[in-house]
């Protein structure tokens, strides 16, 4: 006796945020309907036009803008972004250079920096020989 399984679903909102693009740009069918796992696997290996579209001019989530700016998401709050951005409106922010955003860059190198050196921490310990128990 075979099971009938059901395939997986998602709503609009996860499958938008597994592809990095922002829910309210997205065309309608999508926004309205469910996504199943193969058909995220088929965005994902063989994109259609809208989704090219929105992931090279955005508006990109918070998450990708943050990326694309160097910055962490509570960064672009404290920046004062708290909507989607387009890649233009991106790189018009590079350009301007604004104070909070070289701040907010310098935070994240910071959190980088101290991340690498608690994982090579880590390193060191876990090489080191331990005690025979007893």
């Amino acid at each position: 006796m075979k099971s009938h399984q059901t395939p997986q679903t998602m709503k609009p909102a996860t499958a938008a945020k597994k592809l990095g693009v922002y829910l309210e740009a997205t065309p309608a069918e999508f926004q309205e309907g469910v996504v199943s796992r193969t058909e995220l696997n088929a965005l994902q290996t063989d994109p259609p036009e809208w989704l090219v579209e929105l992931r090279r001019n955005g508006p990109h989530p918070r998450p990708v803008v943050a990326a694309k700016l160097g910055v962490s998401i509570s960064g672009l709050a404290r920046g004062g972004v708290t909507e989607a951005l387009t890649t233009e409106q991106i790189e018009a922010l590079k350009q301007e250079g604004p104070e909070w955003l070289e701040r907010e860059r310098a935070t994240q190198a910071e959190v980088r920096k101290e991340a690498v050196r608690i994982k090579e921490k880590n390193a060191e310990r876990d090489e080191q020989p331990r005690p025979p128990r007893s």
